[in-house]
């Protein structure tokens, strides 16, 4: 990639909707926090810890996850809450991202000292500590002046257990009577109407709802109940869908849990993967679904560096990924980097390796970061919506006018 191209995706303002906090730690506060809450890491070095947990290549996804532990370990009160949030906005408004979303799932940080109104007010104290300090320094390096926005993503989990939160521990003791998956429901309802009522009633910028955790065995459907209370509460749905399983998931997503934007997406059009006898032609299946979901605009959040490193499949080769697919089948994508931290990864790095690596046409590239903007779950009104996407549009054809010709 020539330098003209790196200076232009450097600097164009850009989206990230797909970033778990907990995964995006700066490696530095990892260390800092561990010692001081007396955590136990492998290695208490940048080398060792990225020797040991944080790899540049994983075996599998339980490998991948195994640095979550301790991640979330140091994230069990409002100061650290507050701090990570903080400093994941700083590094994002450092390379140009202007609008963010944020995800997380606050049952995995609730302890007898922390509730969850406190942790979802210690995240956007920090969010918007840092959206104050760019808003009155902060400016692109041409002087052109857009705002730092974001939103907060709760996560249900599909499914957890006494080593993720102490809180699950709690909620088994009280539902003793009930079976585990009838327990992970309860709690992504609980969840659920709490996320309402603080966006409601707390005025706290929840602008979403997702389902993260094991996909096979734990289908969307499960938790029809939960995204039909927010789906009535005009709160915005993502899923965690295709990442581990075929596109019948990312059918129950959209038709049961009313999603409006898909988490990875990645097997969407392998219909080989696709399990329900009931469906008698995979490919044709395949081929309508994602037809469907461009014709709706139902956006998929694409995780490059993150589906390399946890989906075999792929071969760690990113040929392999069907990104460069769902560009050409017109659906909306926009580029993510689920985690920072654990992938080693920005936003302009997913950017690059999608430029290196396929022949992304220049309008392409323009749709791939502009759909960011228009697939967000912005937290103020639609008109204001249209306003700031304008803006960042005038910005990219500016910059593309100045540093691509």
């Amino acid at each position: 990639m020539d330098k003209k191209m790196e200076k232009f995706l450097r600097e164009i303002p850009k989206t990230d909707l797909h970033v778990h906090l907990d995964g995006s730690l700066r490696l530095s506060t990892l260390i800092e926090l561990a010692k001081k809450e007396n955590v136990q890491l492998p290695s208490y070095e940048d080398v060792g810890l990225n020797n040991l947990v944080f790899k540049e290549n994983y075996e599998n996804l339980g490998e991948y996850l195994k640095g979550f532990a301790y991640t979330c370990a140091v994230m069990q009160n409002e100061e650290n809450l507050e701090r990570i949030a903080y400093e994941l906005a700083l590094d994002n408004i450092a390379e140009n991202v202007r609008y963010l979303e944020v995800r997380f799932a606050p049952q995995l940080h609730i302890n007898k000292n922390l509730t969850f109104s406190q942790i979802i007010e210690a995240v956007s104290r920090g969010l918007e500590r840092a959206r104050k300090e760019h808003s009155q320094n902060g400016k692109l390096k041409n002087g052109e002046d857009i705002p730092f926005k974001y939103g907060v993503i709760v996560c249900a989990m599909r499914c957890f257990n006494e080593h993720f939160s102490s809180y699950y521990h709690d909620l088994v003791k009280t539902l003793n009577f009930a079976p585990r998956k009838e327990i992970f429901k309860i709690a992504s309802m609980e969840l659920a109407r709490a996320a309402v009522k603080m966006k409601d009633e707390h005025g706290c910028p929840i602008v979403g709802f997702d389902l993260a955790g094991e996909e096979s065995g734990y289908p969307p459907i499960y938790q029809k109940e939960a995204y039909d209370y927010v789906h009535k509460n005009f709160m915005g749905k993502t899923v965690h869908a295709g990442e581990a399983y075929g596109a019948e998931s990312i059918f129950q997503a959209i038709t049961e849990c009313h999603t409006n934007r898909i988490g990875h997406g990645t097997f969407l059009f392998d219909h080989e993967e696709i399990k329900d006898t009931d469906i008698t032609h995979p490919e044709e299946f395949s081929d309508k679904l994602a037809n469907y979901m461009a014709s709706r605009r139902i956006s998929i959040e694409v995780c490059p560096t993150s589906n390399l490193q946890t989906i075999p499949a792929l071969k760690n080769n990113i040929q392999n990924h069907p990104v460069k697919k769902m560009i050409d089948k017109k659906l909306s994508v926009s580029i993510c980097t689920d985690n920072r931290l654990v992938s080693h990864t920005t936003v302009t790095k997913e950017l690059s390796l999608i430029v290196e690596n396929f022949s992304i046409t220049p309008k392409q590239l323009r749709d791939l970061v502009i759909a960011g903007f228009k697939g967000s779950f912005y937290y103020s009104n639609y008109t204001d919506q249209r306003k700031f996407v304008r803006l960042v549009i005038d910005q990219y054809d500016k910059l593309a006018k100045e540093l691509l010709a």
